[in-house]
């Protein structure tokens, strides 16, 4: 079995939930070989309730409506224009996160906590640690504990450095002499953990704007990319998160965790149609291996039920 293959099958495995509630919802929408209205709306609120959102829900059944309304249409060919318009949406979008010569390149990793922003930072370290980079990782989520201890958990792992402070420390002083280390031990990328603790919404966004602050008098592009991470099983929850984060410190790219868990992986799509940022990689399982890069095709493909 090759890695794309292995990848592919986990993908499968991973959306299944999602894939065999919209197929089954296609079969129950689909009893009747010609398209009219009725099947119409019918599919456009199963798109919906499969966390594709309204906004896309009614692009797709619009889309499809100009082509195929009052005319004989299979289930397979609905599962194909589905996938095709679909890929088309999210292409522009699945875009793997770019390293580039900066040194080091500075990630801001932002998101609430339970998204699995901690583990994500991990499997990141350890990717790019195999791929012979010096990454340093700083435990920025003074308030918990339990993400301290985790990123310890990975950085032992993977043999990088973790910067960590006392408890309730200010996570903008321990960014700053984090920086100072990598670029004195000649890091190519240093990982930033922060709190996510959205009941305190000021706070946090004080928080997060006093650490690019601070950290941009050593060098002032940073942070290079500030990654939000995201729990695909809060459906559509996830656009809330997306624009709050978004106003509080600028995102530049997403990434989707948890889409094993989920029957909502539509809203991949609805984040892409809305939002129009870099979906850099998507989560499907416990695994180190399991964030890949968000392709397209494959998950359209999937999330609808096609196999190949």
């Amino acid at each position: 079995m090759t890695e794309n293959t292995s990848w592919w099958s986990r993908l499968k495995s991973g959306l299944k939930k999602t894939s065999d509630k919209l197929e089954d919802g296609l079969k129950n929408v689909f009893v009747r070989k010609r398209l009219d209205q009725e099947t119409l709306d019918e599919l456009e609120e199963l798109l919906i309730l499969s966390d594709m959102g309204v906004e896309t829900a009614s692009r797709l059944t619009q889309e499809l409506a100009k082509e195929k309304l009052d005319k004989d249409i299979t289930l397979d060919e609905i599962k194909t224009f589905l996938a095709d318009r679909i890929t088309e949406i999210v292409t522009p979008y699945a875009l793997p996160l770019t390293l580039t010569n900066q040194a080091p390149q500075v990630i801001l990793v932002v998101g609430v906590n339970g998204s699995g922003k901690t583990t994500t930072i991990g499997k990141l370290a350890k990717q790019w640690s195999d791929q012979g980079k010096k990454v340093r990782l700083v435990a920025g989520d003074t308030f918990r504990a339990a993400a301290v201890e985790q990123l310890q958990v990975w950085a032992q792992r993977t043999g990088v450095h973790l910067t960590v402070g006392q408890e309730n420390a200010d996570s903008a002083s321990l960014a700053y002499d984090a920086l100072m280390q990598a670029k004195n031990e000649g890091c190519n990328i240093l990982i930033i953990d922060t709190a996510g603790r959205l009941h305190n919404k000021a706070g946090l966004m004080d928080e997060l704007k006093k650490i690019s602050r601070v950290i941009q008098k050593i060098d002032p592009g940073c942070p290079h990319n500030v990654l939000l991470v995201l729990d695909a099983t809060t459906g559509q929850n996830a656009h809330a998160q997306v624009q709050t984060f978004k106003e509080m410190i600028g995102v530049t790219g997403l990434i989707v965790t948890k889409l094993d868990g989920t029957a909502k992986g539509g809203v991949v799509v609805s984040l892409c149609n809305k939002f129009q940022l870099p979906v850099h990689a998507i989560g499907v399982g416990e695994s180190v291996d399991d964030l890949r890069p968000f392709t397209a095709q494959e998950f359209a493909r999937t999330l609808v039920g096609i196999d190949t």
